[in-house]
């Protein structure tokens, strides 16, 4: 009979080890799934502003066709897509971007659209005064004003608008990014 108790005995504690070996592989997986799912979604948050783009870039490819219907129905126009100006070529800008934390900063590379070439010689002489200029304009951005194409647009019109405050000999028409990443 002592042998029968003992016998039990030994069985409920292995079920008992194995049942507690159980519940910690369940809430290690659980935290590694948990774990995982929070990085997913860390980093496919950052892709939502990239989708953006390339949903906005496909709006304008399919608006595309029926524009080039029009202007062969109307004659040829001037588009500012179909000719483009001398450029101007600005180093890269790196800022951090206005946010709480301060981890966020922009890294973007600007090529600037002028009318002419007797416009050079004073872009270069000035050039300190619109990189500063230019720095100020990024770096008083959010992320969430510089994310979705207006708000990249509405960035270029502020640096046009402010450059050609200050320029005399001509005026810049567009900026083009020719590199801009988020970090």
């Amino acid at each position: 009979m002592a042998e029968k108790e003992e016998e039990q005995t030994a069985e409920g504690g292995e079920k008992k080890k194995s049942n507690l070996l159980l519940i910690i592989i369940i809430i290690v997986l659980v935290l590694v799934l948990a774990i995982g799912g929070a990085i997913a979604f860390l980093m496919m948050g950052n892709d939502d502003a990239a989708g953006e783009a390339a949903h906005g870039a496909k709006k304008e490819a399919a608006a595309a066709p029926h524009a080039d219907e029009a202007e062969s129905e109307a004659g040829p126009s001037d588009s500012s897509l179909t000719e483009v100006g001398l450029m101007y070529p600005l180093d890269v800008f790196t800022v951090n971007l206005l946010s709480e934390s301060g981890r966020r900063y922009l890294k973007v590379e600007i090529n600037l659209e002028i009318e002419g070439e007797e416009l050079s010689p004073e872009l270069d002489t000035k050039k300190p005064i619109f990189r500063d200029i230019i720095i100020r304009i990024l770096s008083s951005k959010s992320l969430e004003e510089i994310s979705t194409i207006k708000g990249k647009e509405k960035l270029k019109e502020q640096i046009v608008d402010e450059i050609n405050m200050r320029l005399k000999d001509g005026k810049v028409k567009n900026v083009y990014f020719t590199d801009f990443v988020v970090q």
